[in-house]
């Protein structure tokens, strides 16, 4: 009969994990215990649960001694240690973790990849960062299945990838699900996941210590390269060379190159022609801001990660309230779930209300529709008078249109409401409006950038 997650277990459990953390080091820890969680105890074996089969098999061939060793010390009765994996369809028998191999780790306690020497630039990856915890929905699906196609297949699909979308949407999320799964497929394909800045500081360093062959050498000898944020490169003149003559020596190469940005790549400003022309090559891919049926769908798996029941009125609340970026809704709901197991306090809308009152005080929407048909006449550079006219031309009623439909999004009148604002019009203009928007949102890229554009100028 499986002892569950008893209180001695899990005090145990604690004792367990910081020890592993003095021994082997914050970064070591971070990047591949801490994602581990002990989901149960059942005839004297710790059963933990990783995230993924690679960092399942990582964990059980290079800390299977010291995990069954210090669960030993810490707790009578437990004779061996299991590391399971939810996705492990196809290797469904869990880790029994036993290893005479010891990791090779770098510096910042990563592995180091084979064949590289013992500097290596690759920065942490996230462990709670796999496709199987990435919630896909429409704003999101090209962007995923871009970068899973990338990650499996046996050549390079397009060339380079580039995912852009706003802050806390996903890209970073799917850069770490691409390298865990690229280094599950083929450990022996040389995978480094780099921020923009990590990028230029080590460049700079590599200038000042006269080291540039060396830097250059590593980098253009991966078969992998994923670069985030790539927008901080922008102005940085001697960057930016370098960074294109390593881009064009992988892709002449054959080797798969990732980027991601806040904007696609004609939008980044301060980055020369010739490398936004080169980065556009392959595939642009971009992430829309979550929908309400998107936002609530990651609420109810993350709180089914947490082991926690969260009242659907409770869900949907935050799932309207907080619109800003994914970041700050599982944040949200941390706080909830958090508070309410140290203060044993029942979770309702008031409690979450009462929680989270900086969190939705910064979310509420004070934009007026003054203010938006403003931003809209600027943008398309057209007269404040024509919101309220009834021409009907395209280079006029688009426009308006566009401003009904922002109008909706990010104020709470009513359509009767805005429609007066719009020159007395019917409720059922502003619902075409909105209905027509939305539409062309999907076909029409163009109108899509600048409607999200203009949201965004209007949100911050």
């Amino acid at each position: 009969m499986p002892i569950l997650n008893t209180p001695d277990y899990q005090a145990a459990w604690v004792r367990v994990r910081s020890r592993l953390r003095d021994e082997f080091g914050e970064a070591a820890f971070r990047n591949w215990l801490k994602p581990l969680a002990l989901t149960r105890v059942d005839e004297g074996k710790a059963m933990l649960a990783a995230p993924s089969r690679f960092l399942r098999d990582w964990i059980a061939s290079h800390y299977g001694d010291r995990l069954i060793e210090t669960w030993r010390q810490e707790a009578a009765g437990i004779r061996g240690v299991v590391v399971e994996a939810p996705d492990a369809s196809d290797a469904s028998a869990p880790s029994a973790v036993h290893s005479d191999m010891k990791p090779e780790l770098s510096s910042d306690g990563f592995p180091t990849p084979r064949g590289s020497g013992t500097e290596d630039y690759t920065a942490p990856l996230d462990g709670r960062f796999t496709f199987e915890n990435f919630v896909v929905a429409k704003p999101n699906e090209l962007a995923y299945a871009a970068a899973r196609r990338v990650a499996e297949a046996d050549t390079v699909p397009f060339n380079p990838l580039f995912l852009y979308g706003g802050v806390g949407l996903g890209k970073t999320h799917l850069m770490h699900a691409l390298a865990w799964r690229i280094r599950e497929r083929t450990p022996e394909r040389k995978v480094v996941y780099i921020s923009a800045e990590r990028f230029m500081f080590e460049f700079i360093r590599a200038v000042r210590f006269k080291d540039t062959m060396a830097f250059k050498d590593r980098f253009r000898s991966v078969d992998v390269l994923l670069v985030d944020d790539i927008q901080f490169i922008s102005g940085k003149e001697s960057t930016q060379e370098e960074f294109f003559h390593t881009f064009n020596a992988l892709v002449d190469r054959n080797r798969q190159v990732v980027f991601s940005a806040d904007k696609s790549p004609v939008d980044l400003e301060g980055v020369e022609e010739r490398l936004r022309s080169r980065l556009g090559w392959g595939l642009v891919a971009d992430i829309h801001p979550t929908t309400f049926e998107l936002r609530l769908s990651i609420l109810e798996i993350k709180a089914e990660n947490l082991g926690q029941t969260i009242p659907q009125p409770v869900m949907e609340f935050l799932a309207h309230k907080i619109t800003s970026n994914v970041r700050e809704l599982e944040g949200a709901l941390n706080r909830i779930a958090a508070h309410a197991d140290l203060v044993k306090r029942h979770i309702d809308l008031e409690m979450a209300q009462d929680v989270l009152q900086d969190l939705l005080r910064a979310n509420d929407r004070h934009v007026t529709i003054e203010e938006i048909q403003k931003k809209v006449t600027e943008h398309y550079n057209i007269r404040m008078a024509d919101m309220h006219s009834p021409r009907r031309s395209r280079a006029v009623a688009r426009p308006r249109q566009v401003a009904m439909y922002l109008a909706k999004l990010l104020t709470t009148r009513s359509l009767p409401d805005i429609g007066r604002k719009f020159g007395g019009r019917d409720h059922t203009t502003v619902m075409h409006a909105v209905k027509r928007i939305e539409e062309l949102r999907t076909d029409d890229k163009t109108l899509d950038e600048d409607v999200e554009l203009l949201r965004r100028m209007l949100s911050s």
